[in-house]
């Protein structure tokens, strides 16, 4: 089995436009203490991350209440850039298993449209290797419509070496009570051809 870690490094990847930098704060040092002790201020979004319906919708469920079911499993990695509508869905949901992540070149964005087709589909999460899966010129549609179907988003991803294909998804979220979105390790794992 072929592992591949598809996580950005949470304290050297650009923070999205407007959010807090990430900062590390040395606490003790073992050189002149017993050990080595650190402390981190960061947006909930940075790095790779998952998006719960809370993120756009007042009464969605936090990160903490989505089912870890969600995180783990089969998934489809799509190469396709641009802004994706809902004509491109209903063509591409049929070959897509429930866990779909988009690799872009951190350009690949859903629709309003795109997002009402996924919202009615059997889709659990969506991810991309974007910054956001919305464009910045319409945030909250696709959002809204993807939290409102219970929909987990997987942002900011590293594609960069994963062929397009079908792979085992594990990016669980860390365990933030009643927050809006939590960062992740996410992970691809590939069976090796001809090994059962």
């Amino acid at each position: 089995m072929i592992i591949h870690d598809i996580s950005r490094d949470t304290l050297t990847c650009p923070v999205y436009e407007g959010d807090p930098d990430t900062e590390v704060t040395i606490l003790k040092d073992i050189a002149e203490d017993e050990c080595n002790l650190s402390s981190i201020s960061m947006s909930v979004h940075a790095g790779t991350h998952i998006d719960a319906p809370l993120h756009f919708s007042e009464d969605g469920s936090p990160i903490d209440r989505l089912r870890l079911n969600t995180f783990y499993g089969k998934c489809s990695v799509i190469t396709v850039e641009g802004i994706l509508t809902g004509d491109d869905m209903e063509r591409l949901l049929p070959y897509c298993k429930r866990r779909v992540l988009f690799r872009g070149l951190g350009n690949t964005y859903l629709s309003h449209s795109a997002a009402i087709v996924l919202a009615e589909s059997k889709v659990v999460l969506v991810g991309t290797d974007a910054d956001s899966i919305a464009p910045p010129f319409d945030e909250a549609r696709p959002h809204r419509e993807l939290a409102r179907a219970g929909i987990a988003v997987l942002e900011n991803l590293n594609l960069e070496n994963i062929d397009d294909g079908e792979y085992d998804l594990c990016a669980f979220p860390v365990k933030l009570s009643g927050l809006e979105a939590a960062p992740c390790r996410a992970i691809l794992f590939e069976m090796e051809k001809g090994l059962n």
